[in-house]
């Protein structure tokens, strides 16, 4: 028992430090801040701004309950083993290691979240998918991938909205964006960004021949205070055109669908999935005043590998991660050399052991 007790008090104490690297009385006091404003009578007024306090007050809520209980079963357990010691009750032994074992894997589970040590890790993610090398095959492979996210962030409670899709000609995207909104999603999704590579017997091949297919994914914060960003009206190019996707008769019909041309650094935005024309538009300018920003940040602070990743074609020898389903089942990260053959699993979201295996490496490294 008395190894049990050492045991039990080194926990406390690295859930402490992580309660202090975390800042979560801080966060407590955020959380009464954002409850006031919560509270005034026009709070409502601005409904977009009132949701994204409600929201982020709610996730800050969770997260500190979740300490809060932590600390609250450590301490017990602390004060049970002192107890049983004081009165030579050694039967409870059992009971307590497997407690204690318990709150060990639920503390690394949350202590996770010190990883998160980016400037823009809290932040939504602007995620998008472009098919590479391998045609009609690769254009599959770019919208499983988006369904690979989407349940991710499904699985995780974050809110995921398609802002722009271009579909293929016979089968799958060429190219899509989307934007997750939750706390952490940039931190989670900033290790997809690069090139995703498929090896599998294609369905589209009547010879039944194994293909390789690539897809590049690229992922940006979403910056609130990209609104700073001044753009001169003569510096953009709108173009307005009909909507290709689905929405109903009043998208298909009008010419809603936005395309922004950023002209001195030919960042292009697109925005098709709202039926408002006006509404894509804001949309847009949104997406293009954070690619600005984070540019500008990148100019600066020289963390482009950081945000982005190197500049990068979806082909052969460029990938940083494998799935293969024929002849063999694998998914393998190149950078960290994490895999599982469970490739169903990932396919259907089950991200997180890849994106800890890299965040891990990174902030050790």
């Amino acid at each position: 028992m008395e190894n049990l007790l050492k045991k039990i008090e080194e926990l406390r104490e690295r859930l402490l430090k992580t309660w202090r690297l975390l800042d979560i009385d801080g966060k407590k006091s955020e959380v009464r801040d954002k409850k006031l404003e919560m509270s005034k009578p026009d709070f409502w007024k601005n409904r977009e701004r009132a949701v994204e306090i409600s929201q982020k007050a709610e996730e800050l809520g969770k997260e500190i309950g979740g300490w809060e209980e932590l600390l609250k079963e450590t301490t017990e357990l602390e004060e049970l083993v002192a107890v049983g010691n004081k009165e030579e009750d050694f039967s409870l032994a059992e009971e307590v290691e497997s407690r204690y074992e318990e709150l060990l894997k639920k503390f690394e589970g949350m202590e996770f979240q010190v990883m998160f040590s980016g400037k823009y890790d809290e932040n939504n993610a602007i995620l998008s998918v472009h098919a590479g090398t391998g045609g009609v095959e690769a254009q599959d492979w770019a919208e499983m991938l988006e369904r690979m996210f989407l349940r991710f962030a499904e699985k995780r409670g974050w809110k995921a909205e398609i802002l722009d899709r271009t579909v293929g000609n016979e089968a799958g995207i060429k190219s899509m964006s989307m934007r997750i909104a939750g706390r952490w999603a940039y931190g989670y999704l900033k290790s997809e960004s690069g090139v995703h590579r498929l090896v599998r017997i294609s369905p589209f091949d009547a010879e039944q021949m194994r293909h390789t297919s690539f897809a590049l994914v690229e992922v940006i914060p979403e910056l609130p205070e990209a609104e700073n960003i001044e753009i001169k009206n003569e510096d953009l190019r709108i173009d307005v055109y009909r909507s290709s996707g689905p929405g109903g008769q009043s998208v298909n019909t009008t010419d809603s669908a936005v395309r922004i041309v950023h002209k001195p650094t030919n960042i292009t935005v697109t925005c098709q999935t709202q039926r408002s024309q006006h509404q894509n538009k804001i949309t847009a300018l949104k997406i293009l005043k954070s690619k600005l920003y984070k540019l500008q940040e990148e100019e600066k602070e020289n963390t482009e590998k950081k945000l982005r990743g190197e500049a990068q074609k979806a082909e052969w020898g460029k990938q940083i991660r494998s799935y293969v389903m024929q002849p063999y089942k694998m998914v393998k990260d190149h950078r960290t050399d994490y895999e599982t053959s469970d490739v169903n699993a990932v396919l259907n979201g089950e991200l997180e052991p890849f994106m800890e295996s890299y965040l891990r490496e990174t902030h050790n490294g």
